[in-house]
């Protein structure tokens, strides 16, 4: 049977900004990820950002630093948005899931990720809710399927679906939505399908930026 997280509703504050929330989601016990994680890591940028963009965890450099995609997939998003011609410090950058899921390696300081259940996802939805509320974005980028399913639901697939501006709604708030992959699947490649694979997060990343009008 799987777990059963109580959901991060009851720490989540009313009406708040992205201070209010910050601060708040320090204490969060909504899943059992806190209590391995280093610290919550949560969402970072401007409050009145026209881009919002979704990734799936913190990992592990994250997890130490408290910041967001500032390990290895931030810094080939950082490359992919500057040949975009996107300036990351005018976006909103989070993930779905707030705290680093890993597995130990034995003997080993070593923490390799661990892809957060559906359960943990929808445990933390509450915080990134929060966050659309507040910074109440033109667009959402959704990276990765984590990210994607979280907010559109299990059937969700990128494979079929990224590119395309869509409709989104949670909680009667209207947003629109573009999937496309996790900087970390771009990472994993080598040579020539590492090409091909960030030319097409780029070419999603230029679209999601013509979509508001912000290159």
């Amino acid at each position: 049977m799987a777990p059963r997280h109580p959901g991060a509703e009851q720490w989540v504050p009313d009406g708040a900004g992205i201070g209010g929330l910050r601060r708040a989601a320090r204490t969060c016990e909504g899943c059992d990820l806190y209590r391995e994680a280093t610290q919550t890591v949560f969402g970072e940028g401007p409050a009145n950002a026209r881009l919002l963009l979704v990734g799936e965890q913190p990992g592990d450099v994250e997890d130490r630093e408290g910041e967001p995609f500032v390990g290895p997939a931030g810094r080939l998003l950082d490359q992919a948005l500057e040949a975009a011609g996107i300036d990351r410090s005018r976006l909103y950058l989070t993930n779905a899931v707030k705290h680093f899921k890993f597995d130990r390696i034995e003997a080993s300081s070593r923490r390799l990720h661990k892809k957060p259940t559906r359960g943990e996802a929808i445990a933390c939805r509450p915080w990134l809710q929060a966050e659309l509320r507040a910074v109440a974005p033109e667009l959402v980028v959704a990276l990765g399927a984590t990210a994607a399913q979280s907010l559109m639901g299990p059937d969700f697939r990128v494979s079929t679906q990224r590119g395309e501006v869509l409709p989104l709604e949670l909680d009667d708030e209207r947003y629109e939505l573009l999937a496309t992959v996790h900087p970390s699947s771009v990472v994993r490649l080598s040579g020539d399908d590492r090409d091909c694979a960030f030319a097409g997060l780029v070419r999603d990343l230029r679209a999601a930026a013509d979509t508001v009008g912000d290159r």
